[in-house]
């Protein structure tokens, strides 16, 4: 079973002030896992971990994983925005965009961070919009089909990220002829893979085609990023990534394949999101309602626009009754949220302890990819974000959206006479 880092009683006080749903997130796990992680790949003495924004957009988590030595992985304006704000610039942020406006070339170059360009064309563009700079970075994808622990995105070859192995070397030899002078490559090919295999197996691609891209250009890269893709047990009989036996694995390969080419300084980079934050994230909601007929239904304040994943992918989320841990899972439920869309459940047909009005549920590891995911449809409103501080306190690190939110991109609505 999965053990939920708020207890009844803290719930019950937070509610005082901060009324459900909201999400929490747990600082002291947070920051434990970026020393964990640091740990794990200690023997590269370049290492860095660059937190993927996207999974957490909060300038709160920002700050502490980058007190951890953690920088930030942006792929969109708002992202870089969010990281200068924190004061994370320069190498500290790695700029990993797609289909990309010009106008985010250039705040990127702005800012000083790191751009991995996703394509051979974008070279051209950014010359244009910005220059090319000195450390630049580009995205490999090497075809065919990528088969580990899961399905989510298993075929490079389908994936719409990177370029294929002839693009990436004419894009060094392009890059190196435009003045640039320091060199890395990225690959995403899977994601929330829960196999200690998964960074080992891409750090062996990439090693071989680091390789390669010397020998045929005479590029060295200085830093490959193995971007994320480690995932977490969302179910609680699963057995998690371990990140040490991880590291110790990508430490076998690169000693392997990169040292005897005389690339043993090159630098490891991770981009995680989920591994980094998913764990220490719940959503906390209420129930409020409950529903007798061909199934029996508990209605909760919170929806699929506080947490998609359930909707969208029919993901798991486990989820425990708070003060009734010890009860007996006999009871059968789809739980549900408001919106006018059968898919909105966070669980279905799942047993759990009976539930009674007023109750509130804990659903687990929505640190990542569960508020960040949040949307408006209905007209339902973004909720609120917390933290459970170290030293016990809660705060609000996100105010809960109101519906003169919600409007304020109607110019003169309010003026409207009915």
């Amino acid at each position: 079973m999965k053990t939920p880092f708020v207890s009844k009683d803290q719930v019950e006080e937070i509610v005082k002030t901060y009324p459900t749903p909201f999400h929490i997130y747990y600082e002291k796990g947070i920051r434990e896992n970026a020393k964990k992680m640091y740990k794990a790949f200690s023997w590269n003495k370049g290492f860095k971990e660059y937190f993927a924004v996207k999974a957490t957009p909060n300038p709160t988590i920002l700050k502490i994983l980058h007190e951890c030595g953690c920088g930030t992985d942006c792929s969109s304006m708002a992202e870089l925005v969010m990281s200068e704000k924190c004061g994370i610039t320069g190498n500290d942020v790695m700029f990993s965009s797609n289909d990309t406006p010009a106008e985010e070339f250039a705040y990127a170059a702005k800012i000083g961070a790191t751009i991995n360009l996703d394509d051979i064309t974008h070279i051209d563009m950014l010359k244009e919009t910005c220059g090319i700079p000195k450390r630049i970075s580009c995205r490999f994808n090497p075809g065919g089909k990528f088969a580990i622990a899961n399905t989510i995105m298993d075929n490079p070859g389908d994936a719409k990220y990177g370029m294929t192995p002839d693009q990436i070397i004419e894009a060094y030899k392009r890059l190196k002829e435009e003045g640039a002078e320091e060199f890395g490559m990225h690959a995403f090919l899977a994601s929330n893979t829960v196999t200690n295999d998964y960074y080992p197996t891409l750090a062996k691609i990439l090693f071989e085609m680091a390789v390669k891209i010397k020998e045929e250009t005479g590029v060295k890269l200085s830093f490959i990023n193995l971007s994320g893709g480690i995932g977490i047990p969302y179910k609680p009989d699963q057995e998690g990534n371990d990140i040490e036996k991880i590291g110790e694995e990508v430490h076998k390969v690169f000693d392997e394949i990169l040292v005897p080419a005389g690339m043993g300084d090159v630098a490891i980079y991770t981009e995680s999101g989920r591994f980094m934050l998913a764990p220490y994230g719940h959503l906390v909601t209420k129930a409020i309602h409950e529903k007798h007929i061909y199934k029996e239904y508990i209605g909760v304040d919170a929806c699929a626009a506080n947490l998609m994943r359930p909707a969208m992918y029919d993901a798991y989320h486990h989820i425990t009754v708070l003060g009734k841990e010890d009860q007996p899972l006999d009871h059968k439920y789809d739980i549900t949220g408001s919106l006018c869309e059968n898919n909105d459940k966070f669980a279905k047909d799942r047993m759990l302890p009976k539930i009674d009005m007023g109750d509130y549920l804990v659903i687990h590891d929505t640190g990542a990819h569960g508020f960040a995911m949040g949307y408006n449809y209905n007209g339902r409103l973004w909720s609120a974000e917390l933290l459970l501080r170290e030293d016990g306190s809660v705060v609000q690190i996100r105010r809960p959206e109101t519906i003169e939110d919600y409007f304020a991109t109607l110019d003169g609505f309010w003026d409207i006479k009915l």
